[in-house]
C-alpha cells in the first residue's frame, strides 16, 4: 500500500495515522473496522467476481465503500497493519459447523499481528458477530470482550483447557472459543493470500455453503450492538443481546437500509436464487 491508499483507509474507518504500531492502536483500528466496514455477501448474490489480490480488496472496501467475508476484510485489513508497521502473519482456519465438525480447508482467514510493545494478538474483523477487539493467542484463560467471553485453547482441548477430545489436530493449532463453544481451528503455519483462493471458491459457489444459502450484511454498531440485514429482514441486536427485527416492505426499503445503515450504494436488491436457498 502507499501512502495515499493508507491515508483512505484510515479515513474510511474514521481513524488518524497512529505514530507506532501498539496494541492500544491496534485495538482502536479492529473496533473501528467492525463498526464501519460491514461483514457482507452481496458479491456472491450480485454475481460479481471475488479476487484475493491485495489491490483488488483494498479497492473494494475504501474506494467502493463495500464491505466483504473473511478473506476480503482480512486480507485488507491485514495490508492496513502492515502499512502501518505491524508484524502480520495470515493464518489459516477451519470453522466449527453446529454438528462439531470441522470445514473444509482455508475455510477462514485469520490475522497474528505482533505490536511494537509486546504482544502476539489475533485479529478477525472478518468473522461476523465475533470479538471486537483482538483476542491475545498466548492466554489460556477467559477473555472477557463487549461481545462476550473468549478463549484461545490448544486444539482438540475440552472447554476447561485440558488437552484431549474433539477432532483431530496437528501440533500446534489452537482452538478459539465463544461463551465455551469452539468457532474456528487455528493452524499457526503461516500463509500467503493466494493460499486461500480455493477456500474463497468453494465458500462463494458451492450449494451447501452458508454463504452462497443466505443474504447477509452486518456490523457493530456504536453502542456496541449489532445491525443486521438479512434479504429484507433486519434486526438490531442491543448490548445486552436483546434483539428488535422488523420485515421491510419493498426493495425500495432495502435499498434504503444498506445506503443509510450500512453505508452500501446498489442499484438492485442482491437475491438468493430458489437452487441456491434449497440445494
Amino acid at each position: 500500500m502507499n501512502s495515499a491508499q493508507v491515508d483512505a483507509y484510515l479515513d474510511r474507518i474514521g481513524a488518524e495515522h497512529p505514530a507506532w504500531p501498539t496494541v492500544d492502536v491496534l485495538r482502536e483500528l479492529h473496533l473501528r473496522h467492525l463498526r464501519t466496514v460491514p461483514f457482507e455477501n452481496l458479491s456472491i448474490h450480485l454475481g460479481e467476481e471475488i479476487v484475493l489480490e491485495e489491490k483488488r480488496l483494498i479497492d473494494k472496501i475504501v474506494r467502493e465503500r463495500r464491505g466483504g467475508f473473511c478473506y476480503e476484510l482480512n486480507g485488507a485489513f491485514g495490508a492496513l497493519l502492515r502499512a502501518l508497521g505491524f508484524d502480520v502473519t495470515l493464518l489459516a482456519a477451519r470453522v466449527y459447523g453446529k454438528d462439531g465438525r470441522l470445514g473444509v480447508p482455508y475455510d477462514h482467514l485469520v490475522l497474528r499481528a505482533r505490536t511494537v510493545d509486546g504482544g502476539d494478538w489475533l485479529a478477525d474483523v472478518g468473522f461476523g458477530a465475533h470479538s471486537h477487539y483482538p483476542l491475545a493467542i498466548g492466554e489460556r484463560g477467559e477473555q472477557a470482550d463487549p461481545a462476550g467471553v473468549f478463549r484461545v485453547v490448544e486444539a482438540g482441548a475440552d472447554p476447561a483447557g485440558v488437552r484431549g477430545g474433539g477432532a483431530s489436530a496437528e501440533f500446534g493449532d489452537l482452538d478459539v472459543l465463544y461463551g465455551g463453544t469452539p468457532q474456528y481451528r487455528l493452524e499457526m503455519r503461516p500463509r500467503v493470500l493466494g493460499d486461500f483462493v480455493s477456500g474463497a471458491w468453494w465458500n462463494s459457489t458451492s450449494p451447501v455453503s452458508h454463504f452462497v444459502r443466505s443474504l447477509v450484511c452486518s456490523r457493530v454498531t456504536e453502542d456496541g450492538g449489532r445491525i443486521t440485514l438479512s434479504g429484507s429482514r433486519l434486526t438490531v441486536t442491543a448490548p445486552d443481546g436483546r434483539k428488535e427485527a422488523a420485515d421491510l416492505a419493498s426493495d425500495a426499503e432495502v435499498l434504503e437500509v444498506y445506503r443509510e445503515r450500512f453505508g452500501i450504494e446498489l442499484d438492485r436488491v442482491p437475491t438468493v436464487r430458489k437452487a441456491d436457498r434449497h440445494g
